[in-house]
């Protein structure tokens, strides 16, 4: 990590395509804690729930093998867009940085990326919700989904600090109940760790979408930059401890599951199989601990994609509480209805976004960190140094586009879908 000079570049005429004076996205400030938060909370939600259950005919060391690479890979690849956006003086949202230093196509594919992440996980998140809010107080699906969407809409709606400062609290919260429920399975005299070598890794290749998508923070990348605009140079801290934190508790929660209760055993919501293989303490715990994660990543994502609506349409102050309203309600409305409507598994959903997302993500932000270092605002806080080189990225975007292909084939039943 190489420490450059503050001095401001003169940015080439015409370079921006993009109206900076416009851009109305506020900044709030956030401390260290809050941002490594956003990072954990928004990465700690439906994946880490499903992960298990779409490894369960690949097994745990396929799961393992691709969490790593789509952690490091992903890390890498947040660093690319926290580098571009400490080169540029307005705060732009990501489908903002590509219409900057991409053009209007990029943008859209940008957007496109950043709504069909997002809605794929607010999908599950609501089938989630749903499921496990009515094994806890009896009621239907559709009415534990609203239960849940009360408290997820409301600080959504309240913006960046609030998101911030919910997903500390809840977070913390989140690790104290995982570190009993793995500690519970370790002295339970259930789990068997010859488990975790059961599988096939002829099914190994799909399970790498889902692990992409349990590393979905690359959109609230440009989201804690504006957070950190008083220390910019906490931000790829931030980004680092944060992506390690969530590496250590997507390989922990499926680890744990799988030895508990085999492959044979597990629900399409981990939590539920998890707890109910530990008694009703458990079963209670675990799945408090699933409904704080579905909170705390529908806050990341979805307020990145209320943001993004923002800065892609140019739709005033985000303050303004009538549009505001308006555009919540097309961030949380259509996921409600998908959810129910039949046609989206919980596992699909996150299947089919995280190819998608993935494809756009390996390769737009290599492009927009070049075009940044090219015709940037000013010199940066922080650059990526060695993780910009030229194989590394090609690399990255081979591995995401296999994975796509995959995906499309797999889809069209020429390959095994693996669950």
């Amino acid at each position: 990590m190489r420490e450059l000079n503050q001095a401001t570049l003169n940015p080439p005429a015409g370079a921006a395509g993009h109206d900076e004076a416009g851009c109305t996205l506020e900044v709030k400030k956030l401390t260290f804690l809050e941002g490594v938060a956003m990072i954990v909370g928004t990465n700690i939600g439906a994946g880490v729930l499903s992960i298990a259950f779409a490894s369960r005919k690949a097994g745990f060391m396929p799961l393992l093998f691709w969490l790593t690479l789509a952690g490091v890979f992903t890390t890498i690849s947040m660093l690319y867009v926290a580098e571009t956006t400490l080169r540029t003086r307005a705060h732009f949202q990501l489908s903002g940085l590509a219409k900057k230093y991409l053009g209007g196509f990029g943008a859209w594919l940008i957007f496109a990326s950043v709504a069909v992440n997002s809605v794929g996980a607010l999908i599950a998140y609501m089938s989630g919700s749903g499921k496990i809010l009515s094994a806890f107080l009896g009621v239907s699906p559709e009415t534990g989904s609203l239960i849940f969407f009360v408290p997820a809409a409301l600080v959504l709606f309240l913006g960046l600090k609030a998101i911030g400062a919910a997903e500390k609290w809840i977070c913390a919260g989140m690790l104290a109940m995982l570190a009993t429920l793995i500690g519970a399975t370790a002295l339970s005299g259930q789990a068997d760790l010859a488990r975790l070598v059961d599988g096939s890794w002829i099914y190994m290749i799909p399970v790498f979408n889902v692990a992409v998508f349990c590393f979905s923070a690359q959109y609230i990348v440009p989201e804690m930059a504006r957070g950190f605009e008083h220390d910019p140079k906490q931000l790829p801290r931030a980004i680092v401890t944060g992506m390690g934190i969530t590496y250590l508790l997507l390989a922990l929660v499926p680890l744990s599951v799988i030895a508990l209760t085999g492959l044979s055993g597990l629900t399409e919501v981990a939590t539920l199989a998890w707890g109910q293989a530990l008694g009703e303490w458990a079963f209670y715990t675990a799945n408090l601990f699933a409904l704080c994660a579905m909170l705390t990543s529908y806050w990341g994502l979805g307020g990145s994609f209320l943001t993004n609506i923002f800065d892609k349409f140019r739709l005033g102050a985000e303050s303004r509480t009538g549009t505001r309203l308006a555009v919540l309600a097309v961030v949380a409305l259509p996921p409600f209805a998908l959810a129910y409507s039949g046609l989206v598994g919980f596992v699909n959903a996150l299947y089919f976004a995280g190819a998608f997302s993935g494809v756009i993500l390996s390769i737009l932000p290599i492009l927009m960190l070049r075009a940044a270092r090219r015709s940037g605002d000013h010199a940066p806080a922080w650059r990526c140094g060695w993780i910009a080189n030229p194989l590394l990225q090609g690399a990255v975007v081979a591995i995401y586009l296999a994975s796509a292909v995959y995906a499309i084939a797999s889809g069209l039943g020429f390959l095994p879908a693996g669950w």
